[in-house]
């Protein structure tokens, strides 16, 4: 599964709407989201409008084209544009920048176990 972490800027002055508008997707957005690929989704805004996203999806290509082919994606893609910065002539949902994953605990926990042949649930284990 690969993580997906995204950046985008909201405007300032739409803030407030921005918040509304995800405080209650349409239902057929949020369906065709889990059908297409984005699973764990979620977004989080500062106060300034900048906004992280984060998915897992088997493919972060096949989402995109996923979501493409749906009908109701070109409608809420046309509500949202005005709402972000710097986009140019790219909808949102392929206009973000994907931010480099460095680090997540749970890869290195497994690596460091497969490497030592011990599970995080015997390394604590003490031998009589």
């Amino acid at each position: 599964m690969q993580r997906v972490c995204f950046q985008l800027q909201v405007k300032p002055d739409r803030i407030a709407e921005y918040r509304a508008r995800h405080a209650a997707v349409w239902p057929d957005m949020l369906r065709a989201l889990a059908s297409t690929g984005w699973h764990n989704y979620s977004i989080f805004l500062r106060p300034d409008g900048l906004l992280i996203g984060y998915f897992e999806t088997p493919s972060l290509i096949a989402a995109q084209a996923g979501m493409a082919d749906t009908e109701v994606n070109a409608r809420w893609q046309s509500e949202m544009a005005g709402f972000f910065e710097d986009l140019g002539d790219q909808a949102a949902d392929t206009g973000f920048l994907v931010l480099d994953e460095i680090f997540n605990l749970e890869d290195q926990l497994a690596a460091t176990s497969a490497g030592c042949g011990l599970t995080s649930t015997t390394q604590n284990r003490t031998t009589p």
